[in-house]
C-alpha cells in the first residue's frame, strides 16, 4: 500500500483559453501514462462537444505516476476543470476532492475575470495555490509584468510563480516538482469508518452507474457492502479502481485515493452528487458536507419534435442529469408542441450543450423556447410569486410590481475597448459603473445588470467590440425592481404559447420586431395571407405578413368587358378569406429555432 505522505490530489484552474487542458496533456506525457500511439490532444477532453469546441465542459480525473528528484514513487491524481463561467459548479465540486491547485495565466493575456473567480473558490476550499505562467513562447508575452499582476491582483508571490509553455513542452518537469514539493499530502485515517464523497458519476449503458469517489476515512474494496448515507440504499461493490486514462482496477482504495467504483447501480435516481458513502455494517458518525445546490438561472423549455419521443426525451434527461448534477428540469406541457420539459441552466452555454447532448447522444429532435430568468411577481394580496415559465404569468391587473434579478457583471479589457463597452453596457440597462486599473492599460469593469440582458446575447456582442480581448464573469446580487411585459406572439389570430416570452417594458418592441421578423422569414407561404403580430395583452406593438401565393385567375379570360376579370378576382378573394377563417397554419420547428437566434444587427 503507497504511503498517504505520497499521494497528490490538485486540480488545475484559469479563465478559459489559458492552457488548463494542454498543460493537463504534457503532465499525463510526461509521466507516462499513455503510449505515444493512444496519446491524442485535449486527452481528458472526452466529449465530442470538448473536442469541437476546444473547451473543457465536465471535470475529468486521471492517475498519474511520478518519480521525483527525491527518488520516491509518488501517485498524483489529476482533475482537469472547465474555465468557462457556466461551468464553474464543475470547478467547485473537483476542487472538493483536491488539496491544492496549480492556478495557470497567461502570459500575453495576464489576470482575467474567471482567474480571479476561480482563485476565491480555491481559497473558500482552503486549498493551496501554485501560480504557473503560460504561454511563454508566444510574441506577445509579457512575463515579468505578469509575475506583477499575480503579486498586485492575486496576493500570491508573483516572483515564484513557474514560466512554462504547455504547447512545446517548456518547463514541464518544474510543474511536477512543484506539485510533490508545494501541495500537502491528503489527510486520513485508513482504519476509521468509511467515508467517500460522490463527486461525479456517468452513465455505463452495460454496467449502470460508475461513481467517481474521493475516500476521505477509511478503505473501500469490492465486495464491501455500502450505503449511500443521504439516499439511505444499501448496495454491494463489484469493482474499485482506479482512473488511468481508462478505467483500472484496484485491490481497494483508501483515505486520500481518488477513483470509481461500481456498485449495480442501475437506477440513475439512487445516485446523488455530493452524498457520502460509508459501510453498511460500520457506518461513519456522519456524512461530509456535501455541496451547494446549483441555482438555475436561465429557463427554457425543451418539446420532442415527435410527440412519441416524449419517453425517450424522460429517459435522456435522467440519464444527463446523472453527469450534470447542475441540470433541473420538470414536466411541463404546451398547446402548440406537446408534452416536455421545464428546465434550468447556468447559463446559455450550458443550455446549447445540454441541448447538443441530448440530440447527438440520445438522437433526439428538440424544440426549445426563448430562455428567460426567474421573476418575482408582488401581488396586491401580498402574494409573492415566483415565476420563470411565461404561461404562469398572472393577470396584470392584479400585480403590484415586479422584481428581476441582477448580477453584479466584472469585465476585464485593454483600456483601448472602454468606450466600446460602456455604451453596451448602457444599452443592457447597466447601472453603478465603477473602474478599477489593476495594471497600466488593462482596466477592470464593474456593472450592475439585468441578468434577462446577460443571458440573451451581451457575451458574444462584448466579444466582438473587444475583439476578444474581453474577459467576463457574473455573480447574482438579488432582485430589483423592474417594468415587466408579457409579450405573445399570434400567428394567423392564434397566440403561438410556446413562443410568449416575458420582457422589460422598455425592450418589448425590439424583442416583438425581431420575432415577427424571424417568424416571417421561416414560415413556409400558403394560399391566404398571414399575419404575424406581437402583442402586449390586446395591443398589437409589432406586425409582419407572409403573402400569399397567388394563382392568376384572369389568365384564361380573353378580352371581353373588365367586369368578368373583376368577378374572378372577387371570387378569388372571397375564397382566401373563407381560407384563412380555417386555415391552419404549421409552425415548422426551425421557426422556433430563429426566434432564439440573434441578429449581429439588431
Amino acid at each position: 500500500m503507497l504511503k498517504q505522505a505520497h499521494i497528490r490530489n490538485f486540480s488545475i484552474i484559469a479563465h478559459i483559453d489559458h492552457g488548463k487542458s494542454t498543460l493537463a496533456d504534457r503532465l499525463i506525457q510526461a509521466c507516462g501514462v499513455v503510449s505515444d500511439r493512444e496519446f491524442r490532444d485535449q486527452f481528458l477532453d472526452n466529449l465530442y462537444l470538448e473536442r469541437e469546441r476546444g473547451i473543457t465542459i465536465k471535470s475529468q480525473a486521471i492517475n498519474l505516476p511520478y518519480k521525483a528528484a527525491d527518488g520516491q514513487t509518488y501517485q498524483l491524481n489529476l482533475i482537469d476543470t472547465p474555465g468557462h463561467v457556466d461551468f464553474s459548479y464543475e470547478v467547485s465540486r473537483a476542487l472538493s476532492s483536491a488539496e491544492g491547485v496549480l492556478l495557470v495565466v497567461d502570459a500575453s493575456q495576464g489576470v482575467e475575470a474567471q482567474t480571479l473567480a476561480n482563485l476565491y473558490m480555491a481559497l473558500e476550499h482552503d486549498l493551496e495555490v501554485v501560480p504557473v505562467i503560460n504561454k511563454i513562447d508566444l510574441i506577445s508575452a509579457d512575463v515579468e509584468g505578469t509575475r506583477q499582476q499575480i503579486t498586485d491582483d492575486l496576493g500570491l508571490d508573483g516572483k515564484a510563480a513557474i514560466a512554462i509553455s504547455a504547447k512545446e513542452g517548456t518547463n514541464i518537469p518544474a510543474v511536477l516538482e512543484a506539485v510533490v514539493t508545494q501541495l500537502p499530502a491528503p489527510a486520513g485515517d485508513p482504519e476509521a469508518p468509511l467515508q467517500a464523497l460522490i463527486f461525479d458519476a456517468a452513465y455505463d449503458p452495460f454496467r449502470g452507474t460508475v461513481i467517481y469517489i474521493r475516500v476521505k476515512e477509511g478503505a473501500i474494496r469490492a465486495g464491501d457492502s455500502i450505503r449511500f448515507m443521504h439516499g439511505g440504499t444499501v448496495h454491494k461493490v463489484e469493482e474499485v479502481g482506479i482512473f488511468r486514462g481508462k478505467r483500472q482496477p484496484a485491490d481497494k482504495l483508501y483515505a486520500g485515493q481518488v477513483g470509481y467504483l461500481f456498485a449495480g447501480v442501475k437506477t440513475v435516481a439512487d445516485t446523488n452528487i455530493g452524498d457520502t458513502i460509508t459501510h453498511d455494517d460500520r457506518p461513519a458518525a456522519e456524512p461530509l458536507p456535501g455541496f451547494r445546490e446549483a441555482k438555475p438561472v436561465v429557463f427554457s423549455s425543451i418539446y420532442p419534435v415527435a410527440t412519441d419521443d416524449y419517453p425517450e426525451l424522460a429517459d435522456a434527461l435522467s440519464k444527463l442529469k446523472l453527469n450534470d448534477a447542475s441540470l433541473i428540469y420538470q414536466k411541463d406541457a404546451s398547446q402548440a408542441l406537446g408534452f416536455g420539459f421545464r428546465c434550468g441552466f447556468l447559463g446559455l452555454l450550458h443550455l446549447e450543450v445540454v441541448q447538443e447532448r441530448l440530440e447527438r447522444e440520445f438522437g433526439l429532435s428538440l424544440i426549445l423556447t426563448t430562455p428567460s430568468v426567474r421573476y418575482l411577481i408582488h401581488l396586491h394580496d401580498g402574494q409573492v410569486l415566483e415565476i420563470e415559465n411565461p404561461a404562469h404569468y398572472p393577470d396584470p391587473a392584479s400585480i403590484d410590481f415586479c422584481e428581476e434579478p441582477y448580477v453584479r457583471a466584472t469585465i476585464m479589457m485593454p483600456e483601448r475597448y472602454i468606450g466600446a463597452v460602456m455604451p453596451l453596457c448602457l444599452d443592457r440597462r447597466g447601472v453603478n459603473t465603477q473602474m478599477h486599473y489593476p495594471s497600466p492599460k488593462r482596466v477592470e469593469l464593474s456593472v450592475d445588470l439585468p441578468l434577462a440582458e446577460v443571458i440573451y446575447d451581451f457575451y458574444d456582442k462584448l466579444k466582438t467590440v473587444t475583439q476578444g480581448y474581453g474577459s467576463f464573469d457574473y455573480e447574482l446580487i438579488g432582485y430589483r425592481r423592474g417594468d415587466l411585459v408579457k409579450l405573445d406572439i399570434l400567428v394567423n389570430g392564434e397566440k403561438v404559447d410556446a413562443l410568449s416570452m416575458l420582457v422589460h417594458s422598455e425592450r418589448a418592441r425590439t424583442r416583438a420586431l425581431h420575432a415577427v421578423n424571424k417568424l416571417r422569414d421561416s414560415i413556409p407561404r400558403q394560399q391566404f395571407k398571414i399575419a404575424i403580430q406581437g402583442a402586449i395583452g390586446s395591443k398589437i406593438i409589432a406586425r409582419s405578413n407572409v403573402n400569399p401565393f397567388r394563382k392568376d385567375v384572369t389568365s384564361k379570360c380573353y378580352g371581353g368587358d373588365v367586369s368578368r376579370k373583376r368577378k374572378l378576382l372577387e371570387k378569388q378573394k372571397a375564397g382566401k378569406k373563407r381560407m384563412k377563417l380555417v386555415g391552419n397554419v404549421p409552425i415548422p420547428q426551425k421557426a422556433f429555432l430563429a426566434v432564439l437566434q440573434t441578429d449581429s444587427e439588431d
